[in-house]
């Protein structure tokens, strides 16, 4: 997840387009797959799968450049045809473009980089804007990458735009990966195959329920909001110290999702505790910490958010 700087809202319809086109495009060039996202007003989620990349053909470099530079532009370092005749005579020179190209490829960071300023660039030139857009580095989290963990985030994710009032369903927010699998684009249908495949869904028909039937609980047949509003849920977990349906709890601010580190099985967020620590300077690992508030079907995470953890 990335925010504009201060949280200013900036995007509207047209500028929400241009930044979903580009996650899709990027996503392509970087061999990611986009499982679910969400463009909101001043920040946009994404939830990502980074396949394990294998050693890429010169053909299939050349095909994913084009995808990201379809025409010369200014992000263009080097014409195509001239990148192609380079590689083509081999040697240094050759190894040196196919090692750049690739350090690009199958990495989060490098995916949010060029996203990121991509995105600044369009977006400064179409409003005679100039100076940063972006707040100070995106949040990420690593999520175990099947079954409940992958599903309660997607919709985490998707529930956005119901969360910020702007819709009572996210099939009818057109800047979310729900809606686009919905609307039948095949590459939102594939990630929310995915998402759901580890539950027995392999066609977009039964993984739709599935998320359908997550996101709105048994109220899953109806459209809007169960009964219970974010207020009151809100006055029940924080006042009351009660416990909450996964669909209610999904409808408030969740920091988990944002600031948990590291989302999964108590198992699953224990095998990455080390590696955590040793990145962060640390000498001991963290613990690993159940998420509270309801029944999250035993969902760990590194960071406890003892407090404040809905709002």
């Amino acid at each position: 997840m990335t925010r504009t700087v201060n949280g200013e809202l900036l995007f509207h319809d047209r500028e929400k387009e241009m930044l979903r086109k580009m996650l899709w495009q990027v996503a392509e060039f970087c061999g990611a797959e986009i499982l679910t996202y969400c463009v909101m007003s001043n920040h946009f989620h994404v939830l990502l799968r980074i396949p394990e990349q294998s050693l890429l053909s010169d053909v299939e470099l050349m095909r994913r450049y084009k995808v990201l530079y379809p025409k010369p532009t200014k992000f263009q370092s080097a014409s195509t045809k001239v990148l192609e005749s380079q590689l083509q005579a081999d040697g240094e020179e050759a190894d040196e473009i196919r090692r750049k190209l690739r350090a690009r490829m199958g990495d989060v960071s490098e995916f949010m980089k060029t996203v990121k300023q991509r995105f600044s660039v369009w977006y400064n030139r179409n409003n005679n804007r100039y100076g940063t857009l972006w707040a100070d580095r995106f949040k990420s989290v690593l999520v175990e990458g099947a079954g409940n963990p992958l599903q309660t985030m997607a919709a985490y994710i998707d529930l956005n735009s119901v969360r910020a009032g702007l819709v009572n369903d996210p099939k009818d927010y057109r800047f979310c990966g729900y809606a686009e699998a919905v609307a039948g684009v095949p590459e939102a249908k594939r990630g929310l195959i995915h998402v759901w495949s580890d539950s027995g869904a392999k066609r977009i028909d039964s993984a739709l329920r599935a998320h359908r039937m997550l996101i709105f609980g048994k109220h899953a047949a109806e459209t809007g909001l169960p009964d219970m509003k974010r207020e009151r849920a809100l006055k029940v977990l924080n006042e009351d110290d009660g416990k909450l349906p996964k669909a209610v709890m999904l409808r408030c601010r969740v920091r988990y999702f944002t600031d948990g580190a590291i989302l999964g099985s108590a198992e699953f967020v224990r095998n990455f505790t080390e590696a955590w620590a040793m990145e962060r300077g640390r000498k001991h690992p963290p613990k690993v910490n159940a998420m509270v508030g309801g029944d999250w079907g035993g969902l760990s995470v590194i960071q406890g958010l003892r407090r404040n953890v809905f709002g």
